[in-house]
């Protein structure tokens, strides 16, 4: 099927009147093989489908330093003494308001079962595609989907990259239904990442000055899904996206990826590398952290680049409201807006999704501090989807 579809993508070097974006990528989601399928094909030459212009991919040009170290959090710190602790709260409240991303070491997650964990998704995407293409679904309702691009239809450009996302907490499913290929080691990883999370919030209270338990106590870390991709190698890197630019719409999200590389965060308009760390995990903060940090905490736009090499894998822990909950109101936490600091949003619905997999309904409202009063500047109305990237 991946090969009857090589025939009908038009190549990037073809620019005639003939191509039409819809109907092809239509054939390539009917394949139910991804982008690994046109590689196994043979392809040389990427379909237009999945092309993005130089210029969009150095969107705010790659600084010359194109490697910054994020702080790198040691959490072996945090139950030895109060100082320790307090200097590595206050490590995370710097990186969480200059980068919006840092890195843990000393996570409690031996290397092991990172390394199997890292093999589990390699597994399920290197199986035969009969076998894959059970699970391939577009309904973001499902425990578990294999797709390619959860955006495809939407997205203005189509990424080099396959994923299977599974819906870890809360659970309702039935552990015989997760594929064999990688059951044990997704259950094991997400409580782990599980626990990581409840840790990261509680550091992340601290940081805003509030009591320890605040986050876990306001349902931060209720939800929790694994987003594993796979990037095949690409034979015209320059020409295509791994990722697209984007923010994350989550409280957290905390990300292990191999040894590749390619992740890039936006940092004073520049694209800077967040290169591998073995055995470390990266922590960025969601839209969501954002909001209720009144914009202390940031959220910042990060994307994956395509590379030759490969196939690179990695998987994204998604702290956000669950997929199957009631709408929640989630807006800024009072302890944090005063006259002073201003309040900088107005709640936001979250509500629960439709099979499109459709999950945050946003009335977002501009808003400035006048005289104790609140005044009203811009009203826009917006509709995000969940992103699902790095």
């Amino acid at each position: 099927m991946a090969v009857a579809a090589t025939r009908i993508l038009t190549p990037v070097s073809k620019a005639d009147g003939s191509y039409h974006r819809p109907t092809e990528l239509k054939a390539f989601d009917d394949t139910k093989s991804g982008v690994k399928g046109l590689v196994d094909a043979g392809i040389t030459e990427i379909p237009r489908i999945f092309y993005q212009p130089p210029e969009s991919n150095d969107s705010g040009h790659v600084s010359d330093e194109t490697q910054i170290h994020i702080p790198m959090i040691n959490l072996d710190h945090i139950g030895k003494t109060p100082l320790k602790r307090k200097y590595t709260v206050d490590r995370i409240r710097e990186a969480s308001e200059k980068f919006g991303f840092f890195q843990l070491i000393n996570h409690g997650i031996p290397v092991s079962v990172l390394e199997e964990m890292k093999d589990g998704v390699r597994r399920f995407h290197e199986q035969e595609t009969e076998l894959k293409k059970q699970y391939y679904s577009r309904n973001l309702t499902k425990p578990l989907i294999y797709t390619s691009n959860f955006d495809l239809y939407s997205a203005p450009t189509t990424n080099w990259r396959d994923a299977f996302r599974y819906i870890s907490v809360p659970s309702s499913h039935n552990p015989e239904d997760l594929p064999e290929i990688c059951r044990d080691i997704l259950m094991d990883y997400s409580k782990r990442v599980m626990e990581i999370g409840k840790l990261v919030f509680e550091l992340l209270s601290e940081a805003l000055g509030l009591n320890p338990n605040y986050l876990n106590g306001v349902d931060c870390g209720e939800g929790l899904s694994l987003v594993c991709h796979y990037y095949p190698p690409c034979p015209q890197p320059n020409l295509a996206i791994g990722t697209s630019e984007h923010t994350d719409n989550s409280f957290i999200t905390v990300l292990l990826q191999d040894h590749i590389g390619g992740l890039q965060i936006r940092h004073e308009n520049n694209w800077v590398d967040i290169p591998p760390v073995a055995g470390a995990l990266v922590v960025n903060i969601g839209d969501l952290m954002q909001l209720i940090t009144n914009d202390k905490f940031r959220s910042v736009k990060h994307r994956v680049l395509a590379n030759k090499e490969g196939p690179r894998v990695s998987v994204a822990g998604f702290f956000s409201p669950p997929v199957l909950s009631a709408s929640k109101v989630y807006g800024p936490i009072k302890e944090l807006v005063s006259e002073e600091t201003k309040l900088n949003h107005l709640p936001w619905w979250c509500c629960r999704p439709n099979s499109l997999g459709y999950m945050f309904k946003i009335d977002m409202i501009e808003i400035s501090w006048s005289d104790s009063n609140l005044k009203r500047v811009n009203l826009n109305l917006a509709s995000h989807f969940l992103s699902f990237g790095i």
